[in-house]
């Protein structure tokens, strides 16, 4: 197949990187659509990215102006960027359309029937609470439901997110479960026996959702004689204000165990920042999947997290680490304690983390469940893929289930 994956904003370059080589490696031809990568965003790993969005908007003269202004000046960028796109997928004839993210739905709905003639549109729904319900401008989450309406297939990564999809009224032959893959490959070596002081660790954008405030009232309320040996790292781009957070570990007298780092993390590393001694810690008030906790695993560390989405429907309490009710401070504190004290108990669950990575399927085979998708959708394999199919004529548990379910 001749496959576009649209991500105007590189919401998620990680995955699209994966699930793009997992589609070449099984044989089709497949071009990325995004804004220009930046140094922030890492290596685009040998995807075939166009840039077609935001080159207006993307201009350091453009990115010096106040926010709001050039917030509007993205919005119209955004608009222009989707005509250029129609325009663009009109002449290269693709097979099937696939979108990771609907950034601006608002403007997005009126070209998705226009592309919808070109060729079948599928959309991978990573937040059915768009945004988790935190968008940079309420512009963000308008005609988003009318969106959904215009894609012949949704994928979800979790179980939650079918049922939340469902509840909203969406027919069940539209949605296909396909599974969450790993950023990086499974760290090899001996086990990591948990000694010393161990690091609490919240990776990724810091955003309100993801509970860094819980994290530190957590900490603060630990045993002293435990908290002498643990500390809390906070790192990752900012997209909120974090002064709050710094004034929260100041006035709970736990500053000096308390690590904020507003930065970007290249990804040569995200090895040492999931290195001998880290818990991963994922406080999230809301979530439906996390590439993440994926990585955490991938590195064989023991995790914490809230019992959402595919922190719940992934890990097992008690085997991988603990997972905790959301919102609930005492109970996350009552985890974090656990590890602490009982570093045996840490050290089987740094173990447990790499038997369960080793059980996620690999790219190629979701790459083969999401093909299913394609075909579902309407999308007609060509002569290419049709003697790739038997060459390669096991599909797997993911396409066993995907076709068991497509009409």
């Amino acid at each position: 197949m001749r496959i576009s994956i649209i991500d105007p904003s590189l919401f998620t370059l990680p995955y699209d990187r994966a699930l793009l080589g997992g589609l070449q490696g099984n044989g089709h031809a497949v071009t990325l659509h995004g804004r220009r990568a930046g140094a922030h965003d890492g290596a685009t790993g040998g995807a075939n990215l166009a840039e077609d969005f935001y080159r207006l908007s993307n201009h350091r003269i453009v990115a010096a102006l106040p926010s709001a202004l050039r917030l509007g000046i993205k919005g119209v960028d955004h608009a222009w960027s989707m005509r250029a796109l129609v325009r663009r997928l009109r002449r290269e004839r693709p097979d099937v359309i696939h979108f990771q993210w609907l950034a601006l739905p608002l403007v997005d709905q009126l070209t998705l029937d226009a592309l919808a003639r070109i060729a079948p549109l599928v959309l991978t729904v990573h937040d059915t609470d768009p945004f988790n319900g935190a968008p940079s401008s309420r512009l963000q989450s308008l005609g988003y439901q009318n969106c959904l309406s215009k894609f012949a297939r949704l994928i979800v990564h979790t179980e939650q997110g079918q049922a939340r999809l469902l509840a909203q009224g969406i027919a069940p032959e539209r949605v296909m479960v396909l599974p969450h893959g790993l950023l990086t490959e499974p760290v090899a070596g001996p086990a990591d026996p948990m000694t010393g002081r161990l690091t609490f660790t919240l990776f990724g954008k810091i955003k309100h959702y993801k509970g860094a405030d819980l994290l530190i009232r957590a900490f603060a309320c630990l045993p002293k004689n435990l908290r002498d040996q643990a500390h809390i790292r906070i790192v990752g781009k900012p997209y909120m204000d974090l002064a709050p957070l710094h004034a929260l570990a100041l006035v709970s007298g736990i500053a000096d165990g308390v690590s904020i780092e507003p930065r970007f993390v290249r990804d040569e590393e995200v090895g040492a920042l999931f290195g001998p001694g880290v818990v991963a810690v994922f406080p999230y008030r809301e979530i439906e999947a996390s590439g993440v906790l994926f990585l955490a695993l991938a590195r064989g560390r023991p995790v914490v997290a809230s019992r959402l989405g595919s922190f719940g429907e992934t890990l097992l309490d008690g085997r991988e680490g603990h997972l905790v009710p959301p919102d609930d401070v005492g109970a996350l504190s009552q985890a974090m304690q656990h590890l602490i004290a009982d570093r045996a108990f840490a050290a089987e669950c740094a173990k447990q983390a790499r038997i369960r990575a080793a059980l996620v399927p690999p790219w190629q085979e979701i790459a083969r469940g999401t093909e299913a998708v394609y075909r579902a959708a309407g999308a007609r394999p060509d002569m290419r893929e049709a003697l790739y199919a038997l060459v390669n004529d096991a599909p797997g548990p993911i396409g066993q289930s995907i076709s068991a379910a497509t009409p």
